[in-house]
């Protein structure tokens, strides 16, 4: 599974676990070093956690392993690299520290209901 396809399961396996506030962020012809970010909020440290179990071990099931994974030591902000789509779960305090997507302004954001 590719790009946007990708990011679309990972906001579908974000929302049966309850994910808050998510966005799907189209970098394609801004940065060559990945073309989506999906960003995700979840409530509390082990939201986070959960979030972020289900997205790698429903995504490993399907062949989409993740070539990198950080955060997991204190679950405030959790990077899942798919290579062309990076996953950022964020507890809320941290999410409106970073604003991830205004880093990112001149990107098509789609927001997720």
């Amino acid at each position: 599974m590719e790009g946007y396809e990708l990011a679309k399961r990972v906001v579908e396996l974000a929302l049966e676990k309850k994910g808050m506030d998510i966005s799907i962020v189209d970098l394609r012809g801004i940065t060559s070093s990945f073309d989506f970010f999906v960003v995700i909020t979840g409530s509390v440290d082990q939201h986070v956690r959960a979030l972020a179990d289900h997205i790698r071990k429903e995504l490993s099931r399907q062949g989409d392993k993740p070539i990198g994974y950080e955060g997991a030591n204190n679950m405030k902000w959790v990077l899942l690299d798919y290579v062309d789509v990076v996953v950022h779960i964020f507890d809320p305090e941290t999410r409106d520290y970073y604003k991830l997507e205004s880093i990112w302004n001149d990107a098509k954001i789609e927001r997720m209901e």
